[in-house]
């Protein structure tokens, strides 16, 4: 039996809360911060339940004690055009361009404090296919304030649609942030993962890798670690072709992500519609890979690895009982004991609110 505590971090019955992973995850210990699209419920909705001719926001989640109470308020941010972030194309709304609207993306004024310990970056998009845009906020004050937004290149692609990856690199011959990100396949549909980095003052951006620069399907949402030994380990949702199939797949790169290799499939179906990965690499030296599985019985699951990703135990279950699909989207960090935090969104039955929800979760040894 799994060593697993689940708690309520946000609900409300006349409110859709969901989709943590279009956001981020940063944590200082036991204090630890997320964030959650908010909504109003539609059982017309289709896929997910919301509704879509009424606004969305973008919601901030803070716990001082590992996971087991927590704060949730309006994310203190600028929008793009008012409203949300990264929820747009589940709105009916017609946005401007985000350079047209309120809130527009300015250039960004100088250095970029990474070595701050209370330094987060997070990172805002339009949409999924062609034409959307991306911009990124930076705070050195643990997400008490945000400042942005502000612009980030389109890398001569038709679309760059960012969720929040990012590696901090600082020694005595680095100082500079490697961020992977999504970008539109040449047909403008979504999505094929990149490897970029800018150094620590911001103001350039530079291209370096696609993970896998033709998917038959698609790649998107990465989630990203940094051994000790400089290896950089990437989980990427995916979709074949012909969507019959979605999955995880994870790549490694031995040259500061300037290649990639496929090391294989540590999870080869998360079932109907897909889930994103949030991959940790943990203090005992594993590697820990959590996901939202939307087929029956849905729920939260994990793997973890010892060998650095070449193999994957047996599927581990954190939580079940969902009611139907339209849950999961996981961030965790692994707080000051040794336990997981997972923060995903669930839902008890189909009828019933979606809301946001946490599992502490200890790992057995073996």
């Amino acid at each position: 039996m799994e060593d697993v505590q689940h708690v309520v971090v946000f609900r409300c019955p006349e409110r859709y809360a969901a989709w943590p992973a279009n956001y981020g995850i940063w944590g200082w210990g036991n204090e630890v911060v997320s964030g959650f699209t908010l909504g109003f419920p539609s059982l017309e909705g289709g896929f997910h339940s919301r509704d879509k001719d009424r606004p969305f926001l973008t919601m901030q989640s803070r716990t001082y004690d590992g996971g087991l109470t927590w704060e949730s308020e309006l994310a203190p941010l600028l929008a793009p055009g008012g409203g949300s972030i990264s929820a747009r194309e589940h709105i009916n709304k017609i946005y401007e361009p985000a350079s047209e609207g309120i809130n527009p993306p300015i250039k960004h004024p100088g250095t970029i404090d990474i070595q701050g310990e209370n330094f987060a970056l997070l990172f805002g998009r339009t949409g999924l296919t062609a034409g959307s845009e991306s911009w990124f906020y930076t705070t050195n004050d643990r997400c008490v304030t945000w400042q942005g937004p502000f612009l980030f290149p389109m890398f001569e692609q038709s679309g760059v649609s960012a969720r929040t990856d990012y590696l901090i690199d600082v020694d005595e011959n680095s100082n500079k942030l490697s961020l992977l990100l999504t970008a539109t396949k040449p047909n403008g549909n979504e999505g094929r993962v990149f490897y970029a980095q800018t150094t620590a003052d911001g103001s350039n951006f530079e291209f370096c890798s696609w993970l896998r620069e033709h998917p038959s399907g698609f790649d998107i949402m990465p989630s990203s670690v940094k051994l000790p030994s400089g290896l950089i380990l990437t989980a990427v949702r995916c979709r074949t072709e012909d969507e019959t199939r979605d999955y995880i797949d994870l790549f490694k790169s031995e040259d500061n992500g300037f290649s990639w290799e496929l090391i294989g499939t540590p999870v080869d179906q998360t079932g109907i519609g897909g889930n994103p990965p949030a991959l940790l690499s943990l203090s005992d030296g594993r590697l820990c890979l959590i996901y939202g599985y939307r087929n029956f019985p849905f729920g939260i699951y994990a793997v973890m690895s010892s060998d650095n990703g070449v193999s994957w135990s047996d599927r581990i279950s954190i939580r079940t009982g969902a009611g139907n699909h339209d849950i999961g989207y996981p961030r965790a960090v692994e707080v000051n004991d040794g336990r997981v935090l997972i923060y995903y969104y669930f839902n008890d039955n189909v009828e019933g609110e979606r809301y946001i929800a946490a599992s502490i979760w200890k790992p057995s040894a073996t």
